[in-house]
């Protein structure tokens, strides 16, 4: 008797993300950061503030892996700077 081939386990079709979540990506929030230098980059420490030519209110792309994928604006939970999803690409 030939032997049962093994069925391979199905994803349910409700959650396609399923296969791909754990996938690492890099996820990128462009601020323009005019007159920065290599100086600034090496001096940067916690608690220093950088100037940027972004204004309050205004949304910033998100890019996963260069491809940009939404819109976001900044705000603050607990101390943190967070970024919140305004509109997809």
């Amino acid at each position: 008797m030939a032997a049962a081939a093994q069925a391979k386990p199905e994803v349910p079709a409700a959650d396609p993300w399923t296969r791909v979540e754990a996938l690492p990506c890099l996820l990128a929030i462009e601020i323009p950061v005019p007159n920065f230098t290599v100086s600034d980059l090496v001096t940067l420490a916690p608690g220093r503030l950088v100037d940027t030519v972004w204004t309050v209110g205004e949304d910033v792309p998100l890019r996963i892996n260069g491809a940009l994928i939404a819109w976001s604006e900044f705000e603050i939970q607990n101390n943190h700077v967070a970024v919140r999803l305004t509109e997809l690409a």
